[in-house]
């Protein structure tokens, strides 16, 4: 039984994750000793837990070698959920391509490393860094835009960021993005997302403005997220939780546009009460 948990956060996200208070409620209420620490607290004794859980540290992209060390020296003296090695995997977005060779539908998908010159597709397209989180350096261009996009590009390769090219999916301005929850590989629940991700411009904020709902999942839905869950529990054991952000294709198939394993929102409230019990089972199991 799990007694002593550590809910994971960062300065800059206290009072922003619309999850935590629903679920650290429901754990103390489960008997389970709950303390919400920032990431890099150095006061912080993760020994005296017995898990520690990965939840908010949404500031990771831009301080990225401290968190990596960070999570190997948690590793080191108590459980970390999810484990630093799904956790390094999800970091980088250029999983995506692994997802496409195993099969899975991702979103159509250029990976631009330093050095190289970007290419757009023809229409709207997105320019995003490969380690990014709350959409920060994610931008959509037009297509009379390219020499900002390229500015877009150079900036992230001078920070030593893979790019990745993205076309802007019609579907994405008409029915937004459907991240799907799970917990322990289990299908748990849906919402429906749309991120108010800027034209030639950035997000300043620690994550993107977003307008959420509820959504009840299709089962074409849940099959493409729960094959890539699985794809991630076969080559790194089940993830205590994980979420799959699908789109519409402009062929109309649901495809993979995330696999977020470390640090993504829950949309707990948009939820029923048992998602919250789900994670607190998964969490204390």
């Amino acid at each position: 039984m799990i007694r002593r948990l550590a809910w994971v956060t960062a300065r800059e996200a206290r009072g922003r994750d619309e999850d935590e208070p629903l679920a650290v409620n429901a754990l103390r209420r489960a008997g389970v000793a709950v303390e919400v620490l920032d990431w890099d607290d150095p006061a912080a004794d993760w020994s005296g837990f017995d898990r520690v859980v990965l939840r908010s540290a949404w500031d990771y992209p831009q301080r990225l070698p401290e968190f990596l060390r960070w999570l190997d020296e948690v590793d080191a003296v108590s459980e970390l959920v999810n484990p630093p090695a799904t956790v390094r995997w999800s970091l980088d977005k250029r999983y995506l391509a692994e997802l496409e060779r195993a099969g899975i539908p991702v979103t159509p998908t250029v990976y631009v490393p330093p050095g190289s010159a970007a290419t757009f597709p023809d229409g709207g397209f997105v320019v995003k860094p490969a380690v990014g989180a709350g959409s920060r350096e994610v931008a959509s261009y037009a297509s009379d835009q390219h020499e900002a996009a390229i500015a877009h590009v150079a900036r992230l390769h001078a920070s030593g960021q893979v790019v990745l090219v993205q076309p802007f999916l019609e579907s994405i301005a008409v029915e937004g993005e459907w991240p799907l929850v799970f917990f322990n590989g289990r299908f748990s629940h849906a919402a429906s997302k749309r991120v108010a991700v800027p034209q030639a411009g950035t997000v300043d904020d620690l994550f993107a403005e977003e307008t959420n709902a509820a959504h009840t999942a299709t089962a074409a839905q849940i099959e493409v997220a729960q094959v890539a869950v699985d794809f991630v529990a076969e080559r790194f054991g089940t993830p205590v939780y994980a979420r799959v952000d699908l789109v519409r294709d402009d062929e109309g198939r649901f495809c993979v546009l995330e696999v977020e394993l470390n640090e993504p929102s829950l949309f707990l409230p948009q939820a029923d009460a048992a998602a919250v019990t789900r994670l607190v089972a998964a969490l204390v199991r």
